[in-house]
């Protein structure tokens, strides 16, 4: 059987790793590879289908760009199930997806799938303004790939991201929205 494989959605837009520590994950990327400044958004609720069944997952996200792509740390709140967890609910840290930003996540999600890629989660915001799949290749289930519509929100804040980073003179290293107050 010939491999799925994601193609024609233009560059890889972002890498994501799971984390425990966000805030501590942050430090490192700001220390050791200078990467900055970064956006804390806290309290994250994504609802929708894992792996077939409904679910709501809460999420700690940390934002930054490296050039055009955008450094993604995830710490997951509870013990799944969800993308974010093994079989044990732990958290699955390390690299964890490689993302596209793609103009319409339903039809670019049913593509992937016909391609031979399985669904492993769909979810959405509540505002509506990001939408995402997560997917994986039967043959390596190891990484996830990540398909992001390109609402107006999504893009405006790569857009604002890569701006920021380009003129980060190292001061300032995080803001912090929190969707929990």
């Amino acid at each position: 059987m010939t491999p799925a494989r994601i193609a024609g959605h233009g560059p890889i837009r972002q890498i994501a790793w799971l984390t425990e520590d966000l805030d501590g994950a942050i430090a490192q990327w700001c220390e050791l590879a200078g990467v900055g400044p970064w956006t804390v958004y806290r309290n994250v609720r994504m609802d929708g289908d894992y792996r077939g069944s409904a679910t709501s997952v809460r999420i700690d996200v940390g934002l930054a760009y490296q050039g055009e792509i955008q450094i993604e740390l995830i710490a997951p709140h509870g013990a799944g199930p969800s993308p974010y967890h093994d079989a044990a609910g732990r958290v699955r840290t390390g690299m964890h997806h490689i993302a596209w930003l793609v103009a319409d996540v339903a039809s670019a999600t049913e593509a992937a799938i016909a391609g031979g890629f399985a669904p492993v989660f769909r979810a959405e915001d509540g505002s509506g303004a990001t939408r995402v799949a997560y997917l994986e290749a039967p043959e390596n289930p190891a990484m996830l790939l990540e398909l992001i519509e390109a609402t107006p929100p999504i893009r405006e804040g790569f857009e604002t991201g890569i701006a920021a980073a380009r003129a980060w003179d190292g001061s300032d290293p995080v803001t912090v929205i929190d969707f929990g107050t």
